[in-house]
């Protein structure tokens, strides 16, 4: 199961590395910053809303048929993507790598969570985060392979248009490992010696179930769906402009830092971003989610600070402190699920996460939207340097702060939210409506 969630999550983790083609196709086809972000933020909006509707369809169909169609679609999105470049029509582009393309990120995205947890019920943060750590680091892999087709093909409309191209067969090809691997487990499989009441003694974490139609009406979902919100919004504005942001904050020092310098960074944070999805959550399993969650969105807090308060004066600590943002922001998105199984239990927990990933939809547009739209007016009024982030940096700490506080207010789920209690041979239905 491990190898067939990381073909598909490795793959189109891709989307991490989209800051590599902004510079090449602003150029090319004569963009706005805010513009060349739009593939990436509708990938990631359709991203949320593919999985939120897509989820009950997963839970029904398994995640062999859910991994075909994500890459059915995130393939077909590069298709599109390079015919739009090759004939200089942008909305093409769009269309392919953000509509189509974010539908197979979606059902992708969440195939394999589910599954995972099934196979390890008694380490449900590690499980979570093999799955989810392959997304993380799938711009590990796609930007340094990007940048160097890139200057092979060349930047112009062609060699663009040629990578996409070779991006979506490969693609193709290496998603189909996950198709014909994964698996699941029989019904009522547990590991061996492993108690599920024994583990239920934790804060926060129940034997009950809470059906997907009930979850949503709960106050934890909702505060839940804030912290994932903003701790996304928080990362994915550093990310998504993540090479050009570097070589501005540095372009008046000694030591400009150079296109090439720059996609090592993206992979850097990459790196970052895989890591702490699996390290992160494995800890989680250890102190807790909410204790976790604590140090995301608190230290993730101070680390923007520092950045904002050093400015220009040290590229290392830059640095540094954007590999510990990424390292929570990944973190993050590989706890919820355990976080949500330990509020609601495993019963329709994929389609649960579905759900509240349309926190990533909204994030995925408000976080590029602000580093971009503020990067953009800065540079008009003649602001150069760390001046151009300075104040996105500090909304991002706000959005840390308020994620905070909505993680302190989550309680145990109320007992009225619980599925009734079922003997062993009444299977557990799935309510109308509920899926």
């Amino acid at each position: 199961m491990p190898p067939a969630a990381l073909a598909v999550h490795l793959s189109i983790g891709q989307a991490y590395a989209w800051s590599v083609f902004k510079p090449p196709l602003e150029k090319a086809l004569d963009l706005s910053g805010t513009a060349s972000a739009l593939p990436f933020q509708l990938g990631i909006v359709m991203l949320g809303l593919s999985a939120a509707f897509g989820g009950p369809l997963v839970e029904r169909n398994g995640p062999r048929w859910a991994m075909f169609i994500s890459m059915v679609c995130f393939s077909s999105g590069f298709l599109i993507s390079a015919l739009g470049v090759a004939t200089r029509q942008y909305w093409l582009v769009v269309l392919g790598y953000g509509f189509v393309g974010g539908i197979g990120l979606g059902i992708g995205y969440i195939s394999p969570v589910s599954t995972l947890m099934k196979w390890f019920p008694d380490r449900p943060g590690m499980a979570t985060g093999i799955a989810i750590m392959g997304f993380g680091g799938g711009a590990l892999i796609a930007s340094p392979w990007s940048t160097q087709m890139l200057s092979s093909f060349g930047a112009g409309t062609g060699g663009i248009a040629e990578t996409f191209l070779v991006h979506g067969l490969v693609y193709a090809l290496f998603m189909s490992l996950g198709v014909f691997l994964v698996r699941v487990p029989r019904d009522g499989w547990l590991p061996e010696g492993w108690n599920p009441a024994a583990a239920a003694t934790r804060a926060l974490v129940t034997t009950a179930n809470v059906s997907a139609r009930n979850a949503i009406r709960t106050p934890q979902f909702w505060c839940l769906w804030v912290v994932l919100c903003f701790n996304v919004t928080a990362g994915i504005g550093i990310l998504e402009k993540a090479a050009p942001m570097i070589q501005d904050f540095f372009a008046h020092t000694a030591t400009p830092v150079s296109a090439g310098a720059a996609a090592g960074f993206v992979a850097l944070l990459s790196l970052a971003n895989m890591t702490g999805r699996i390290v992160w959550s494995s800890t989680s399993d250890l102190i807790g989610r909410k204790n976790m969650y604590r140090v995301y969105l608190g230290a993730g807090a101070l680390l923007y600070l520092v950045i904002a308060l050093a400015g220009d004066s040290h590229n290392f600590v830059f640095i540094l402190c954007a590999i510990g943002i990424l390292s929570f922001y990944g973190g993050g998105f590989a706890t919820v699920p355990a976080y949500l199984k330990d509020l609601f239990g495993t019963y329709q927990v994929g389609a649960i996460h579905g759900r509240l990933l349309t926190a990533w939809s909204i994030a995925g547009v408000l976080g590029p939207l602000i580093v971009n739209a503020i990067a953009d007016s800065q540079e008009a009024a003649g602001k150069t340097g760390p001046a151009l982030y300075t104040t996105s940096l500090y909304i991002m700490i706000g959005l840390l702060v308020i994620g905070f506080v909505a993680n302190e207010l989550i309680r145990p789920v109320s007992d009225k939210y619980h599925e009734p209690v079922l003997t062993s041979a009444e299977p557990l239905a799935t309510p109308q409506g509920g899926s």
